[in-house]
């Protein structure tokens, strides 16, 4: 390992995108997915499902940081962080798959599995994913290489959110034979299996290049100083939170709001694709698009500015959908793709800025925290992932929506209502959140020069 800045080879970046790829056919799978399921397959009440979404952050308010910390002081002839990913794939795959596999429990049985299901889910997904992450870090010491690394991860992230919204209901369908009850596991059966050879392969393809920090002060409590210390990192937290939450709000009632507010069915309508699936990967092939020009703004405007503007117009364009009629349809779909579009540079320029935010904090303190550093941004991204799908399911529930059943004028202006004000309104809010952080590319500049020379005298003693 070494601390001079590395450029890193271009099959070493795709592998690396791979493990996102890995990730998104669950994280976007479960966030698209999950409320449908659980409401449609399962038969559980949408506002029951909202407490179910939200019960298991309490577990993860622990778990997460203290996967952080073990990760940092992981010590094996892989390297810090790259062992879990041949530790943890298999048994990712394994808990996908069983969170979708529709066992047929009583009511309340089903109700247990389900808690029990997601909540290992959740933590797999922290266990691989925080490591994963952090990863990133010590590939290279370069703020740039990082930033074409993030974009990298996030064009395979945005490929298995392709892969979802491509192939799962028709895969469903096909695999069922019409039923979703035997298709929903079926199909994720057949995506663990994918997903755990693609993060075997990221684990294969990468390396750690950062020499890990000799630690004079082991103590969690002093990390965790040090990162409350971090204002850059308190502020991409509560952006982080905002973010998902909008994100999730789309990502749960998408399917549902198609179904009772548009009309479609199950019907094909492009190719293979039914009217749900064409909106979703249409999205996903604009989002991917987007993710290339990551650097191109970043060169011109810089990581921030990229960042606050693109949230703040796309956060206004989704208020903008409320205007859709119902027989609006491809309205809908030209005004997705835009906006996934707009939408598309923003994640991989979040994930660029955290480096550079356990970077600053590293720099600040004397500590390096990365893996803590990004359980915690990780957590505070579940928490807005699940503050957005628990929404969905009160506000549903609260207003007498049933599955299979015709809606109310009043559960139809809900859908409407949680398909584009309350996720814009995040998403405004977000951009507005992201004025405080001061951050800037001149700043790294120094930064990334005066650590490379503590470490570099850090490894000599």
């Amino acid at each position: 390992m070494s601390t001079k800045p590395h450029r890193l080879p271009v099959q070493e970046k795709i592998g690396y995108g791979l493990g996102d790829t890995a990730s998104n056919i669950f994280f976007f799978g479960v966030n698209a997915w999950i409320f449908f399921y659980y409401t449609e397959i399962c038969k559980i009440h949408p506002t029951t499902v909202g407490t179910l979404l939200l019960l298991p952050r309490f577990w993860d308010a622990i778990s997460d940081p203290l996967m952080g910390a073990l990760a940092d002081r992981t010590r094996t002839r892989h390297g810090t962080y790259r062992p879990y990913l041949l530790w943890l794939a298999i048994p990712f795959g394994i808990c996908g798959y069983l969170t979708f596999a529709n066992p047929q429990f009583s009511e309340g049985g089903k109700l247990i599995y389900a808690y029990i299901t997601y909540i290992a889910l959740m933590s797999a997904y922290t266990a691989i994913n925080v490591p994963y992450s952090a990863l990133m870090g010590v590939m290279t010491s370069s703020s740039s290489e990082r930033t074409s690394l993030s974009t990298y991860r996030f064009v395979g992230a945005f490929s298995g959110q392709l892969i979802i919204s491509m192939t799962f209901l028709p895969m469903v369908m096909a695999l069922g034979g019409g039923d979703k009850g035997v298709g929903f596991p079926r199909a994720m059966g057949l995506l663990a299996v994918v997903a755990t050879l693609m993060f075997l392969a990221t684990f294969a393809t990468t390396r750690e290049r950062i020499k890990p920090q000799v630690r004079k002060n082991n103590d969690l409590r002093g990390d965790l100083g040090s990162l409350f210390r971090n204002t850059p990192w308190i502020i991409m937290v509560v952006a982080a939170i905002l973010t998902l939450s909008s994100a999730a709000v789309r990502w749960t009632i998408t399917p549902q709001y198609l179904k009772y507010y548009f009309g479609v069915g199950d019907e094909k309508f492009f190719l293979f694709l039914d009217k749900i699936s064409f909106v979703q990967t249409t999205g996903s092939i604009a989002f991917i698009a987007g993710v290339f020009f990551t650097g191109m703004l970043t060169r011109r405007f810089g990581k921030r500015n990229s960042l606050m503007a693109l949230t703040l117009i796309n956060g206004v364009l989704v208020v903008g959908l409320f205007l859709i009629p119902r027989d609006g349809y491809m309205t809908l779909v030209v005004l997705n793709i835009i906006g996934n579009f707009l939408a598309g540079p923003t994640p991989a320029l979040v994930w660029s800025i955290y480096t550079d935010v356990a970077d600053y904090g590293e720099w600040k303190s004397g500590r390096r925290v990365t893996g803590l550093a990004f359980s915690a941004a990780m957590f505070s991204q579940k928490l807005g992932i699940t503050i957005g799908g628990s929404l969905c399911g009160w506000i549903l529930g609260g207003v007498g929506f049933v599955p299979d059943q015709p809606p109310s004028e009043e559960v139809l202006s809900s859908f409407r209502v949680i398909a584009t004000v309350l996720p814009g309104s995040l998403a405004i809010a977000n951009g507005i959140v992201l004025i405080w952080y001061k951050l800037t590319e001149e700043q790294m500049v120094v930064v990334e020069r005066e650590l490379a020379e503590q470490r570099k005298s850090s490894s000599a003693e």
